[in-house]
């Protein structure tokens, strides 16, 4: 079917108390349970500074034509409290999808969780400074086309991940992970245990316990070769 302007009102959501439970752990836990393959490329990176953590909330996403905000537009008017607006852009980097009149709208009237943008924004000399989770590709000055056609609510790749509307969205200072609503309840007793591991080895590591033996094992499984000597080219 092809891309046309139009926009979906409902979305399965997830329930308030495992995004709760999802918000105390960090994108790398999740990231490592979903097996590396749920977090958004790094060229979308935080920009804001927001006071909390991090922040967990299912996805409002976006299509848009690239380097055009109709759709946005049309989400801006739709979005719900607390959604976490995600928003595709073909990776196009030259035109910001928003800026400081936009932004604050959502954060203020529409009191939005964030928002991720696979595209760059402008005004971030203002931006950038807000308590409020803001993660984009970068900033530029030219301002965007408002033609459509886009979409609203619909599945959509962003930063090499696909998202669904409702998904549960974490992202923290390393980034954006991805958790599709379905998958979200067998993920997270999964990173409940992994974080109570990983903690473990920090503090092993931190008091000079830290169990190496697996390098060494590899290290005989890859052939890795050892030479007592200095490099001579």
């Amino acid at each position: 079917m092809s891309v046309r302007n139009r926009i979906y009102l409902k979305r399965n959501l997830p329930e308030k108390e495992i995004l709760q439970e999802f918000e105390k752990f960090s994108t790398a836990n999740v990231a490592d349970c979903m097996n590396r393959l749920c977090a958004m490329s790094p060229r979308i990176k935080l920009v804001s500074k927001p006071s909390a953590k991090s922040v967990c909330a299912p996805a409002y996403t976006v299509k848009v034509r690239a380097g055009d905000n109709l759709a946005l537009h049309v989400a801006l008017t739709y979005c719900n409290e607390g959604d976490m607006i995600v928003v595709s852009n073909e990776e196009e980097s030259n035109r910001a999808l928003i800026g400081e009149i936009m932004m604050t709208f959502l954060r203020c009237t529409k009191k939005v969780a964030g928002i991720v943008i696979d595209g760059p924004i402008r005004d971030i000399a203002e931006l950038g400074q807000w308590d409020f989770p803001i993660y984009c590709t970068g900033t530029t000055p030219n301002g965007p086309f408002k033609d459509g056609p886009g979409e609203v609510n619909v599945p959509i790749s962003c930063g090499g991940v696909v998202v669904e509307a409702g998904d549960i969205i974490l992202a923290d200072a390393d980034g954006v992970v991805v958790i599709p609503l379905k998958e979200a309840n067998k993920v997270l007793p999964l990173v409940k245990e992994y974080a109570k591991k990983d903690q473990e080895k920090v503090i092993a590591a931190r008091n000079g316990l830290a169990k190496r033996d697996w390098v060494n094992k590899l290290m005989v499984e890859k052939d890795f070769e050892i030479i007592d000597d200095v490099y001579k080219g």
